[in-house]
């Protein structure tokens, strides 16, 4: 029986995303059914192997290896706790809801609340709040990191919306520019990876994010270079805080009624645009 087992941990050198059932008395045909029946047994006994739903056919099911470390965490468990593991292992790094848990292991709630409670204090999940849904619990394995989705990307800090990060990204994302003349998205990245300014991770696209906030307040305009590289630079006519018109109140406003305005404001309000699109 040992050389069926190692002949089958064998098998997943050349497929590690899972061994069909079917494929186990092909490859161990020299083997008895009866030898190779046991050798599964043990090695599903022992939290060496785990039989898991095909991800590319819901009627096919396939046996996977267990890592060293998590197969002397996952010893002892009974096979619902293994069914609660394995449906939470599925869902990867979105998580999965505990109520979505009990539909899919068809476990009572207080049943895979025991069961959630064992698995982690054993360190094989944990529970994590997606910033989208506050009130509801996911669970997922503990090594995994959680999906920009849930965790809200770089702009969070603990499931909080962090705008004063954002702020002095947009500052010193502006100082540069306003330095450099007219960098690029790649050169901004560098400065702020370098400079050490962001305590996590930005991807260009979270970058890009900060640029274009800035491109909308009026800060930076976006100008074509001739290699074709999108380029930044200070805006040349900045958007104004305020103006004549931002004072004026609207027809439907009360004000506009108990309060009428001198013709002259409207005038200079008017003068003031003209003067800045001739500009």
């Amino acid at each position: 029986m040992e050389a069926a087992m190692t002949a089958i941990l064998d098998l997943f050198k050349r497929m590690p995303e899972g061994i069909p059932q079917h494929v186990v008395p092909a490859e161990l045909a020299g083997t008895a059914a009866s030898v190779q029946r046991d050798a599964i047994n043990r090695l599903l006994k022992d939290k060496k192997i785990q039989l898991q739903m095909s991800a590319n056919d819901s009627n096919t099911f396939v046996y996977k290896e267990v890592e060293a470390g998590k197969s002397a965490r996952l010893k002892g468990l009974a096979p619902d706790f293994l069914l609660v593991y394995q449906c939470i292992e599925a869902a990867g790094n979105t998580g999965v809801w505990t109520k979505d848990m009990k539909f899919k292991t068809n476990l009572q709630q207080p049943q895979i609340t025991k069961i959630l409670k064992e698995l982690e204090t054993r360190t094989l999940v944990k529970a994590i709040k997606p910033v989208n849904q506050p009130s509801k619990k996911f669970y997922m394995l503990y090594d995994l990191e959680p999906a920009r989705e849930i965790t809200g990307g770089a702009w969070y800090t603990d499931q909080d919306y962090d705008s004063e990060f954002i702020q002095v990204l947009q500052t010193q994302c502006f100082k540069f520019i306003k330095q450099e003349g007219d960098p690029t998205l790649e050169d901004v990245s560098t400065f702020i990876h370098d400079k050490g300014i962001s305590r996590v991770q930005l991807r260009d696209e979270d970058v890009m994010m900060i640029l274009n906030t800035l491109e909308y307040d009026g800060q930076i305009e976006k100008i074509d270079s001739p290699d074709g590289e999108d380029r930044f630079r200070q805006a040349l006519l900045a958007i104004p805080e305020t103006s004549a018109f931002t004072s004026i109140p609207c027809g439907v406003c009360p004000v506009s009624f108990t309060q009428r305005l001198p013709l002259w404001v409207f005038f200079s309000a008017v003068a003031e645009i003209v003067a800045a699109a001739e500009f």
